[in-house]
């Protein structure tokens, strides 16, 4: 606090004085407060500073200068008392997936009244807060933040931010600790790609809970697993397979949460040729293909020549029996048994050509 120079009071709202006496250039307090320090006397100024800042300090201060007319500025003084440690609680410290947890942050004994954030992660989160006056005129903040965890969740921080004008970067958190049930794969460890009749299969179940499966189990569904497989914890063998072992194999594992299983189809196909039957196949190769296009000629010429021989037969019918027909007029010339009955028989049938007529259409 800085004033200018004369017969200058001092005064706070707990009435503590300093007071500067220009004629006989020196400071005295009125009342005794060693906190109060002098930084600067000079002619124009006088500045006093003030440590170990209570709330009782908050207030009012007042400077007054005794000229002709007397003067008087003064300062409203805001005491921010930072929030203590903030705390966080949660209402069980393991939680189920799928089921709602609550926590909790309290910040205590700050002034003005702390602002309470939160944050999972990256993302904030809106929690319910609710504040409280103390006696001493400080403020004590709470608040509750309710969510529904999933398996995702586990070792994730949710963090309880602390804003007030007096501090910066104020936070707690706590990681959630979730437990779910196993999440279950399938691995076949060999055969790779197709599986066929005599080869051997493995096949590993591979399960990731919390808290850690403890019990694993291989089933066929609708049908008993072969008599001779081999199960060795998560792993199931089977050898020489064969068409009859196709079916649906279900892995099954479950931890104090709950039971999970994965499935697996086997479907055997025939066994694969031998190594001697595909290298004869495929020497003889050239010679089948060359005998199939020999076959296929010889059909094709087959049926070319019976085509012609069916258009020739045709052709040598139609030409015989072109332009033969009879009209009324020769009919008694065919049956004549010279040429002159011919002509008599030929001639008679004109006379009955009223009666016997013959039409061109």
């Amino acid at each position: 606090m800085a004033c200018p120079m004369a017969t200058v009071p001092v005064s706070n709202p707990s009435d503590t004085m300093l007071r500067s006496d220009d004629a006989r250039n020196r400071c005295t307090h009125a009342l005794k407060d060693a906190r109060f320090q002098l930084v600067n006397f000079s002619d124009n100024e006088l500045r006093v500073s003030l440590s170990n800042v209570s709330l009782s300090d908050e207030g009012r201060y007042v400077c007054q200068l005794y000229t002709d007319p007397p003067q008087e500025a003064y300062a409203d003084i805001t005491v921010l008392i930072p929030p203590g440690n903030p705390i966080i609680e949660s209402r069980e410290d393991i939680v189920r997936e799928g089921n709602e947890t609550e926590i909790t942050c309290t910040s205590m004994g700050s002034k003005p009244a702390a602002t309470i954030r939160w944050m999972k992660g990256d993302k904030e989160l809106q929690g319910k807060s609710k504040v409280e006056a103390t006696y001493d005129r400080m403020f004590t903040v709470t608040s509750w933040l309710r969510l529904t965890v999933m398996r995702e969740d586990d070792g994730v921080p949710v963090v309880c931010i602390v804003d007030h004008p007096a501090v910066k970067d104020f936070q707690t958190q706590k990681y959630l600790e979730v437990q779910y049930k196993p999440e279950v794969t399938i691995k076949v460890e060999f055969p790779q790609g197709l599986i066929r009749e005599g080869e051997n299969l493995e096949l590993t179940c591979q399960a990731k809970g919390k808290p850690q499966p403890h019990l694993v189990n291989w089933v066929r569904v609708d049908d008993d697993v072969p008599s001779h497989a081999v199960i060795t914890g998560s792993d199931l063998f089977i050898e020489n397979l064969n068409k009859s072992y196709n079916g649906t194999y279900r892995c099954v594992v479950s931890n104090s949460v709950g039971e999970t299983y994965a499935d697996y189809i086997l479907y055997v196909r025939d066994a694969a040729p031998s190594t001697e039957a595909a290298a004869h196949d495929s020497q003889a190769g050239p010679e089948a293909q060359r005998l199939d296009h020999a076959v296929i000629g010889g059909v094709v010429a087959v049926v070319v020549f019976a085509m012609l021989c069916l258009l020739i037969v045709l052709g040598r019918y139609f030409a015989r029996h072109k332009g033969t027909y009879f009209t009324h007029e020769a009919k008694g010339a065919d049956d004549a048994a010279d040429a002159d009955t011919a002509i008599i028989n030929a001639e008679g049938g004109h006379n009955n050509s009223d009666e016997k007529k013959e039409y061109y259409i």
